[in-house]
């Protein structure tokens, strides 16, 4: 059942939820793991030619904390790190894509 919305609460809610994607880079990170896509830093790094390695790893931690990313480590050397979204970061996918959709009927 959904829950409903005053106007108040729909804006406190909104806040929420531009608190976990803020940032200058996690939607553009979320947009490399959509679709069950598994990558690795090294991927993020070629990826995402504009970020430095201080902030992919910030942000990287930042959705992980938020439940939104999972991190899973293989014990080996060098070490393997793999990157995937959690199942509620992928329940985001069609927001996102909504947007998109959205940002296209702008006239300019």
């Amino acid at each position: 059942m959904s829950k409903l919305y005053s106007p108040e609460s729909a804006a406190s809610g909104v806040e929420q939820v531009l608190r976990l994607l803020e940032g200058r880079w996690k939607l553009i990170i979320l947009f490399h793991l959509f679709d069950g896509k598994v990558q690795r830093y090294s991927d993020f790094e070629k990826l995402i030619p504009g970020i430095s390695q201080k902030m992919l790893a910030q942000q990287l931690r930042q959705l992980e904390a938020d439940g939104i990313v999972s991190r899973k480590v293989y014990p080996q050397v060098p070490p393997k790190v793999e990157y995937r979204l959690t199942e509620w970061g992928q329940a985001l996918c069609p927001a996102l894509d909504a947007m998109l959709k959205w940002a296209e009927k702008r006239e300019v």
